[in-house]
């Protein structure tokens, strides 16, 4: 039971398996920048939401999680991929949802939140930052 209570991790890769699921989910939600009517379906509404360059701003929220989604996935640039995904998961709660994140935008919420984690804590030992960017002594 003294695990129950432990301040420290009890597996120490399970942060990185945390990351590569999340980024394989995001590559999944922005794999939709390759279907062309779908994107034009997107960039309708952004039309009707008032968005400026609403076609651009479809390809580029989606784009941004393929592209944050694979480098989540292999750790690589990780913080600098959180950031970019925050700014679209945000802009989707509040700008293109209605702010309800204890309700209906709690979705794209969470995923602020997750990337927020990663921002703030790095990729974790199974990742490409990790391996690329790890002092040796």
């Amino acid at each position: 039971m003294n695990w129950l209570r432990s301040p420290g991790a009890l597996w120490a890769n399970g942060y990185s398996v945390i990351r590569i699921f999340l980024g394989i989910t995001l590559i999944y939600h922005g794999k939709e920048v390759f279907d062309a009517k779908l994107m034009g379906d997107y960039g309708k509404w952004l039309t009707d939401l008032h968005f400026p360059a609403p076609a651009m701003m479809a390809y580029l929220g989606k784009g941004s999680e393929f592209v944050g989604g694979a480098l989540l996935a292999l750790g690589l640039f990780t913080r600098a991929a959180c950031v970019f995904l925050c700014v679209t998961f945000l802009s989707i709660a509040f700008f293109m949802g209605h702010g309800k994140i204890f309700m209906e935008d709690q979705h794209p919420f969470m995923y602020v939140l997750f990337c927020l984690i990663f921002l703030f804590s790095g990729a974790g030992n199974i990742s490409f930052d990790s391996y690329f960017w790890k002092e040796k002594n």
